[in-house]
């Protein structure tokens, strides 16, 4: 490439970079959201983040359309087309997780009015974990900081970890009150979708590494 055209290549994929994180954030407030409006069963709250879903979706649409044009038009190769590749592969996981957050938020559609079986300690945990997961491995993916993928990732342990803790609870509570069955179903997908939160920042961790080492790494073992 020449000057000029690395010049506007680097800005492009420094816009790309903006998007990215842009999308990133929308996810993390979908999260908080999504949680904190069963917790306070909060309706209002939880059509907010199903009708932000849309925005995400569309979000990704163009993010993946600036990718896909820097490849027909750029032809870039090596440590570039890793680059634009690791924006394709995280767009699609933030778009799945904004999926799970927009699941938990329909949850809480389904449970208004309902008093709550138990009050929500761990699932509210999970949340913030999965959060700070998202973050970080944003953080690492700006920075290309294979060691901060790495540590982050580590998070998705104690999401696991809780959402054993949740099901054995909630289990327990059906066995004693098949009244309970129903809510705690729902309170049960809501703690998998947090741990499947966790497992699709893990992914956007892996890439970091990779985008950064060539090297491809299981964080989920």
């Amino acid at each position: 490439m020449s000057g000029s055209v690395r010049h506007n290549f680097d800005q492009a994929l420094e816009e790309l970079q903006k998007d990215i994180l842009r999308m990133g954030s929308m996810v993390e407030t979908a999260i908080v959201k999504a949680v904190e409006s069963l917790a306070r069963q909060d309706v209002k709250m939880a059509q907010e983040v199903i009708d932000g879903d849309e925005a995400i979706d569309q979000l990704e649409k163009e993010i993946d359309d600036r990718c896909m044009k820097l490849i027909a038009t750029q032809q870039p190769i090596a440590g570039d087309l890793r680059k634009i590749g690791a924006g394709l592969k995280i767009i699609v996981d933030l778009e799945r997780i904004a999926d799970h957050a927009t699941d938990i938020a329909k949850v809480t559609l389904r449970m208004a009015n309902q008093p709550l079986i138990k009050p929500l300690i761990d699932i509210p945990k999970m949340a913030k974990l999965a959060q700070e997961e998202v973050r970080g491995v944003l953080d690492a993916y700006v920075r290309g900081d294979v060691e901060l993928a790495k540590e982050t990732c580590k998070k998705d342990d104690e999401i696991d970890r809780l959402y054993r803790l949740v099901f054995d609870e909630l289990v327990e509570i059906m066995q004693k009150d098949p009244s309970t069955i129903t809510q705690a179903t729902h309170l049960l997908f809501v703690a998998r979708y947090l741990e499947r939160i966790g497992d699709h920042a893990t992914n956007i961790g892996e890439g970091v590494i990779y985008l950064e080492t060539g090297e491809r790494e299981d964080l989920n073992r």
